[in-house]
């Protein structure tokens, strides 16, 4: 699995063209800094937050198998907050612990932020994929909107 593309920096995240839903990638020297890009792919895909929007410290550990499971696990755990707190993340640290990572987000009210897209309600297991590379990190994956 390839970088995003030549000459792109050592860390980012983009949008991919898919039918009928939303395909981010994302890729960082580290997992960590792998996965804190893609929930910024994902939130970036459908909202825009203002620079300086008052927010709340959250953190919760997501555990899994394997390192696609845990992208997954910690992207669902962003829409559940999105859908049942009315939260975004407007800064994401992502941390290893045992068996996972540790995810520490600043999280804003919804209300802050202008909709550009729609919401993902759910991560898809097909064509999901964290892994290492030459490079550093690459991770793809498609949401449900």
């Amino acid at each position: 699995m390839a970088r995003a593309g030549p000459g792109q920096p050592p860390c980012g995240h983009r949008s991919v063209p898919h039918t009928g839903d939303l395909r981010v990638e994302a890729w960082a020297p580290t997992r960590e800094e792998c996965i804190a890009e893609a929930v910024g792919g994902m939130v970036g895909s459908f909202a825009e937050l203002p620079a300086h929007a008052p927010g709340t410290v959250r953190e919760y550990v997501v555990s899994a198998v394997d390192d696609d499971r845990l992208l997954a696990g910690v992207l669902e755990e962003i829409i559940y907050r999105m859908d049942a707190a009315d939260e975004l993340p407007s800064d994401v640290a992502v941390t290893p612990e045992p068996g996972g990572v540790r995810v520490r987000c600043t999280m804003c009210g919804s209300s802050t932020a202008t909709q550009t897209g729609a919401v993902p309600k759910a991560v898809a297991l097909h064509g999901l994929a964290l892994v290492q590379d030459s490079h550093g990190w690459v991770g793809r994956v498609t949401l449900d909107v």
